[in-house]
């Protein structure tokens, strides 16, 4: 299978150096991991799955949570529960899964978000390379930057004229602090020199309502989720965060084509486990979803949402994620975004 990164992922390999001796420091406990015989490996799971979505219903890691849970549900003839644990950028989720215990029951579905909890979060009681075991890529997904009808702007330079006009005025809302939504509009901010006030929600959908409300006037969301409301007239879509257009919405430009060169943000999206979870059984899930997003039916699920299906090794999501960590270090001391 030829597996193809998030838009930027090259970029990221630039750090292969940082990530490698990161990863081999990180990713050390693994080495020490519980012992699991055949037996375990083959019988596994032999009871319903957990799968912590780091997010409210309604976003991107909980539409993918469900149809992957759907999928290995149907493969493993045990039920694959998804359990929504919203709050704080994905702390909470991320903390429960690591203290879980690691037999491959308990495992996170969880976005690009993850590779940066930590940086934001310097109090976090976790250090996602030490105490996570990447497991398996599973699809990216661009954003679409959308105001709400009644802001005066058609473009994306008007939209940064007026914030430059009325600095901390215009105000951005996301599905909560150090989220998804959240950095990659602090980018833009920082990319173009403007300041908007920022109005955290308790994930996708809650900060969708507020934007069709009105309630805030920016936002930075799954192109699945607000494409719909760009059609129906109800928001206005004025560029896609990937650095190529979506085949969704070829008629709308990527945000560096609209007026702000080099931008881009391609959220990824992965399912991780407890660090000592042993690697057969690591291996087992990974070769399960590998398969399932290869399916069909799951590829036809992710085209009609947006998704890119990625998938791959253990070996090379663990390396990708070590290199996204060390991105988004430098990303966030660069944005000056500061801890959460």
């Amino acid at each position: 299978m030829t597996h193809r990164f998030p838009a930027g992922a090259a970029r990221a390999c630039a750090f292969t150096c940082v990530s490698l001796s990161i990863a081999t420091a990180g990713f050390a406990g693994q080495a020490v991991a519980a012992e699991a015989t055949a037996a375990d490996v083959q019988s596994y799971p032999s009871r319903p799955v957990r799968l912590i979505a780091a997010a409210a219903p309604g976003g991107g890691i909980d539409i993918l949570g469900r149809l992957l849970a759907q999928r290995l549900s149907d493969a493993w003839k045990q039920q694959v529960v998804v359990d929504n644990r919203a709050g704080s950028g994905g702390l909470i989720a991320t903390e429960l899964v690591v203290r879980a215990n690691p037999d491959g029951q308990t495992l996170l579905m969880q976005s690009v978000g993850v590779s940066y909890v930590g940086t934001l979060n310097r109090n976090a009681p976790f250090d996602v390379l030490r105490d996570l075991a990447p497991v398996a890529l599973v699809a990216s997904q661009p954003s679409l930057l959308v105001v709400h009808p009644s802001v005066q702007a058609s473009k994306l330079g008007e939209l940064i004229a007026l914030a430059k006009a009325k600095p901390g005025q215009v105000t951005f809302g996301s599905g909560g602090a150090g989220g998804a939504s959240h950095m990659g509009t602090e980018l833009l901010a920082n990319a173009t020199g403007i300041k908007m006030v920022h109005v955290p929600y308790k994930g996708t959908g809650p900060s969708m309502a507020a934007l069709l409300s009105g309630e805030v006037n920016v936002a930075l969301i799954g192109i699945s989720t607000v494409l719909p409301h760009v059609r129906s007239g109800k928001v206005r879509g004025l560029g896609v965060s990937s650095a190529t257009r979506s085949s969704l919405a070829q008629d709308i430009p990527t945000i560096a084509e609209a007026g702000v060169p080099g931008y881009e943000f391609s959220g990824w999206y992965g399912l991780l486990a407890p660090a000592k979870t042993p690697r057969p059984i690591q291996e087992r899930i990974n070769a399960a979803v590998n398969a399932a997003i290869r399916h069909p039916e799951m590829l036809q699920q992710f085209g009609g949402n947006g998704f890119e299906p990625l998938g791959g090794s253990i070996d090379t999501f663990r390396k990708y994620f070590a290199a996204e960590v060390a991105k988004w270090k430098r990303v966030i001391a660069e944005a000056g975004i500061g801890n959460l």
